[in-house]
């Protein structure tokens, strides 16, 4: 935790040394100007660490102030950067060209407000757009045939809301909405369902217990759930309803097992050699569907053919493009639907919720059913 934050400050206070240096280069900032912008800066870095300090103290209504404010920060200074990043390019392009052909070509370059300028209004808009981007919940269908199973069963999954200071009453009706739309005969969530700003969650275990499919809700943990406050987390989705699947695997009607494993980063935390995850499927795999519950959308190769479907979330499908083409690097799968051989699948949720940025783009949250049919009983 120490590291990413080390990383998290280090990374975010470059960022913001490029845009006052873009910033004092467009509009030849004084002194007074510059000791301003740097304070203000200074504040949007801290932001993160005031917002958790003001909320422990019980400043609620400040530190959900200071989130939105700091966060959408954060999301309009990411797509600054990587659209000034862009234009970084262009020039660089030009001043190569000019040392080769040795013409000059600053008649096509960009002035120094025009290179902060377009960057900046090109990233308001699209945080804009991505506001009202992350609001709009899209439900997704994923169709599969098997012969385990009894009958049809329809599971819907839920992953990464993040209830905190931003993710409230508000957006968990519109997903609860969509759940309550597609009528599962089982509930997942797959991690993160809370975010770390947990410590006044007033009301959302209600509203989530008030969902009660036929054969029940499950869910299993996410690194959120780990810097939210373990037992806390733990309490409240046990309070919202769902069995919380911990390195165990739970039989449920229709012929199905359904698996659930902790999070990576509480098993570091608990100083735990990796579980073994294909031991606990193949000992309980006896010809039943395995549904497989993990927050990351990692594979364990040695699980493959011992689990028909893994559920998984974390990735956001990276939440804001270009942040997407990280996360697609990182992991092989950070959205969708994909075939892992010939009985296994997985699929990767985008998730329902916000991290940070109440901010997605080109990437709409959502809630999955995943219906399964037994092809001999149509």
């Amino acid at each position: 935790m120490r590291l990413f934050l080390l990383i998290f400050f280090l990374v975010y206070g470059s960022m913001h040394l490029y845009a006052f240096l873009r910033l004092r280069a467009a509009f030849n900032l004084s002194g007074l100007y510059s000791l301003a912008t740097v304070l203000i800066m200074v504040l949007m870095l801290f932001a993160p660490i005031i917002v958790r300090f003001s909320e422990k103290s019980g400043l609620d209504n400040f530190a959900k102030i200071m989130s939105y404010i700091g966060y959408i920060w954060l999301g309009l200074l990411f797509l600054f950067i990587s659209t000034s990043l862009i234009i970084d390019g262009y020039r660089f392009i030009l001043y190569s060209l000019s040392l080769i052909t040795k013409k000059n070509l600053t008649f096509i370059n960009l002035s120094p407000k025009a290179v902060f300028m377009i960057p900046f209004i090109t990233a308001l808009i699209i945080s804009i757009y991505g506001y009202f981007e992350a609001l709009n919940i899209v439900t997704e269908k994923i169709y599969l045939e098997s012969h385990k199973i009894r009958g049809k069963i329809r599971i819907v999954q839920v992953s990464d809301v993040h209830l905190g200071l931003i993710v409230r009453e508000e957006r968990l009706k519109k997903i609860l909405e969509k759940v309550r739309e597609a009528n599962p005969d089982i509930l997942v969530s797959t991690g993160d369902l809370v975010d770390g700003q947990i410590d006044n969650l007033n009301g959302l275990s209600k509203m989530l217990g008030e969902i009660n499919p036929p054969m029940g809700k499950f869910a299993v943990t996410g690194n959120h759930e780990y810097y939210a406050g373990l037992e806390q987390s733990l309490k409240f989705t046990n309070q919202a309803g769902f069995r919380i699947l911990r390195n165990e695997v739970l039989p449920v009607p229709n012929n199905i097992l359904i698996a659930g494993v902790d999070d990576l980063q509480i098993q570091k935390a608990n100083s735990l050699q990796k579980y073994q995850e294909n031991r606990l499927l193949d000992s309980n795999n006896n010809g039943k569907f395995v549904l497989l519950l993990k927050h990351r959308p990692f594979v364990d190769k040695d699980s493959i053919g011992l689990f028909d479907l893994q559920l998984s979330g974390h990735v956001h499908k990276g939440q804001i493009f270009p942040f997407s083409l990280l996360t697609k690097f990182y992991y092989p799968v950070h959205a969708g639907f994909k075939k892992l051989s010939e009985s296994s699948y997985l699929y990767v949720s985008r998730g329902s919720g916000t991290w940070g940025p109440p901010i997605r783009f080109l990437s709409k949250p959502e809630i999955t059913i995943i219906d399964i049919i037994n092809p001999g009983n149509g």
